[in-house]
């Protein structure tokens, strides 16, 4: 979201469902293990980062040890010769395979969200669970589900923060694992607001509790992204963004999250299929902010990206609404995922589509021939209860259970009606 949004600093006094900030809590005196304190374009003792102009260019030529992929020799029984070995990987890469993947888009972690947490927890520990419950079945339910964590978590030691940069609580990744989450994207405009802490601090939350990421790196190994295996298709998926708000790395560290640079991502790809990727899934942080519309720069990207025939798919976030799904040469592009999660103050700031999200889900297939083809991406249509504990609702599921009021159903009907006039021919 807009680096200059600010929200309240104080989170213990936002306790009403549903607040649009939490310019109410100046006068409050909050519990200490939830303080969030001002931020005003700079927190001290944040890591080698400064503000200055971003520059589009390459990144300097790369030299970072690929990890293998290649078995491990002495997990070969003596009893089993090489070429037998090297026959059965030949079947096996031969065999047809089929996996759902699912993705979603910003998790965008305002301060209502994180008081929210802490009243979810009992006033001890945050807990962000209940928020993913009722969406929870449908994201376990696919083989790869994919998040973007859009905010960084705060340093181990360091107070929390929201806009204009954010550090949130660890435990948001408990609640993506208990979603059922099995990796999330975490490049976006907002990856260096707490520094290098900020990105070892996210990436190790999410490590603690089984969730794998791309997008930030604590090394520059864990820089190449990862080829994962998903029903016997092999995955490599990538993640990009088009800015971090007037920050940068230094020059020793550019490792550490990634811009959006077609030549790079299409060498990225290549990299990964050399290292057994089938598919490659390209996360980008890109768009213009409450525009449905996808931007010239978004069509060029995709443009570059889909023609290079390197990459499967594009999966698109950051313009907290939900944009089109297109096929662009021969390639499934989805521009915008919306919001996940989040307390964007809908009115005259953001519109009421900023709660409007999606659970996308597509399937591959992996032919006998060792081509891979991705199905037309499926929509389920999500919607932020924030006066429901920030509940992420399945719309259409919710829209049929007789135990929601019919308070909620007027919003759910009204949120359906806007995603389906973008989105309609996808929504299942």
């Amino acid at each position: 979201m807009s680096s200059r949004q600010s929200l309240g600093l104080v989170l213990a006094a936002c306790v009403a469902l549903g607040a649009m900030g939490c310019a109410d809590a100046a006068s409050a005196t909050p519990p200490a293990p939830i303080h969030i304190v001002e931020v005003d374009g700079r927190i001290p003792s944040v890591g080698p980062v400064t503000r200055v102009a971003v520059t589009m260019r390459a990144p300097p030529e790369r030299n970072v040890a690929v990890p293998s992929v290649s078995a491990s020799s002495a997990a070969i029984p003596a009893s089993v010769g090489r070429g037998v070995l090297r026959a059965a990987r030949r079947s096996a890469r031969t065999q047809p395979r089929r996996a759902t993947l699912a993705f979603t888009g910003d998790t965008l972690v305002h301060s209502p969200i994180v008081q929210q947490a802490w009243i979810n927890g009992g006033g001890v520990v945050f807990d962000f669970a209940p928020m993913f419950a009722r969406i929870a079945p449908t994201i376990s339910a696919a083989d790869l589900a994919v998040c973007h964590l859009e905010t960084p978590v705060a340093p181990p030691g360091e107070q929390l923060s929201t806009a204009p940069l954010y550090g949130i609580p660890a435990e948001i990744a408990g609640g993506i694992a208990a979603a059922g989450y099995d990796r999330c994207s975490t490049a976006s405009n907002h990856s260096l607001d707490r520094g290098v802490g900020g990105i070892e601090a996210t990436v190790g939350a999410l490590e603690s509790v089984g969730v794998a990421q791309v997008g930030m790196a604590r090394w520059p190994e864990e820089s190449v992204a990862a080829v994962v295996t998903v029903d016997g298709i092999g995955v490599a998926h990538l993640s990009y963004t088009w800015s971090f708000n007037g920050l940068r790395l230094s020059p020793e560290e550019w490792w550490r999250s990634n811009l959006i640079d077609p030549e790079r991502i299409v060498a990225d790809a290549l990299d990964a299929r050399t290292r057994g990727a089938d598919a490659v899934i390209v996360s980008l942080h890109w768009g213009v902010e409450r525009s449905a519309v996808p931007s010239t720069f978004q069509r060029d990207v995709a443009a570059a990206l889909t023609a290079s025939g390197a990459i499967d798919l594009i999966v698109g976030h950051h313009a907290h609404v939900l944009q089109p799904i297109e096929m662009v040469n021969g390639r499934w592009v989805v521009f915008g995922l919306g919001n996940f999660l989040s307390n964007m103050p809908t009115g005259d700031t953001w519109p009421a589509s900023s709660q409007d999200g999606a659970v996308v889900t597509v399937t591959v297939e992996r032919h006998p021939d060792g081509s891979v083809a991705v199905g037309q991406p499926a929509v389920i249509p999500t919607w932020v209860d924030r006066r429901g504990g920030f509940m992420i609702r399945p719309v259409i599921a919710d829209l049929a259970d007789p135990e929601v009021s019919d308070v909620i159903k007027a919003e759910l009907a009204a949120s359906l009606e806007r995603t389906a006039a973008l989105l309609g021919p996808f929504i299942v």
